[in-house]
């Protein structure tokens, strides 16, 4: 008997921590599907929270914009030279573009946006949210008759959405353009044909896939570390960001394999 007990406390501890992995989701889905309802709803945008969402917008996204428009730009530079000279070589030409617009604009950008705006914005967010909640300031504002998370998350969780889809597009945008100009230089006698593979490139259907998966990114970046500092049960500030990190990566992996799959399909 003696020997069945050290396996008996291994699979209650792996049951217990895979209920404690279920019921951590669980919290995160309800926290979304909460803060989803708090952000459709009218009576969150009064005079006040209006300012304050536009505050938190300005303050997420502003210092941020100039800094991530550089590094991505460099980053499209030098990808999209490197598959142009790669293409060339192979004389591959003619595959060379549709394949940078494929690779910068539909996989590597809304990542690395997603991503950027979770270690600059989101994660911080779920830190001071953790900090509250510890410290009991959550608990103090109920007290007074007031929302928590219509006060304090809802505006983070607005600022954080914006951010994504602004640094997407505008990276997007801006790599698109330096792609064109790494493969035909500053002229404009390509530009009929550079617009037709581009739009070969985005049928509708990648659009959608396209669109879908920046949302769900937003989405991600957003709700699990702020949900996983709202309602871990640890009172470890630290260990809470941790936990929130884990499963944002794991999410945000689940979404771009995905979307690969989709568009291979």
């Amino acid at each position: 008997m003696l020997a069945h007990a050290p396996a008996t406390a291994v699979f209650t501890l792996m049951a217990h921590n895979a209920w404690r992995w279920v019921i951590g989701w669980w919290r995160i889905v309800h926290f979304g599907a909460v803060v989803g309802v708090l952000a459709l709803a009218p009576g969150s945008y009064s005079r006040r929270q209006q300012h304050e969402i536009a505050r938190h917008i300005v303050l997420d996204t502003a210092p941020v914009l100039v800094w991530f428009t550089l590094l991505s730009s460099l980053l499209s530079l030098v990808i999209a030279r490197i598959v142009v000279v790669t293409a060339l070589s192979y004389g591959l030409t003619q595959y060379a573009l549709e394949m940078v617009v494929r690779v910068l604009v539909m996989e590597i950008i809304p990542l690395t946006a997603a991503l950027f705006v979770a270690v600059r914005c989101t994660l911080p967010h779920g830190e001071e949210l953790a900090g509250m909640r510890i410290r009991g300031d959550l608990q103090r504002l109920r007290e007074r008759g007031l929302d928590p998370l219509r006060h304090e998350v809802l505006p983070r969780a607005v600022a954080g959405l914006f951010s994504v889809a602004l640094l997407s597009v505008l990276a997007g945008t801006v790599a698109l353009v330096l792609a064109y100009l790494a493969t035909y230089g500053f002229t404009t006698w390509a530009l009929d044909g550079y617009t037709r593979t581009v739009g070969r490139v985005f049928s509708p259907t990648v659009v959608v896939v396209f669109a879908l998966k920046t949302l769900l990114f937003s989405l991600a970046v957003v709700l699990v570390p702020m949900g996983s500092a709202l309602h871990d049960a640890t009172r470890s500030r630290i260990s809470a960001e941790v936990r929130g990190l884990v499963r944002l990566f794991a999410l945000v992996l689940l979404i771009e394999a995905g979307s690969l799959a989709i568009n291979i399909l």
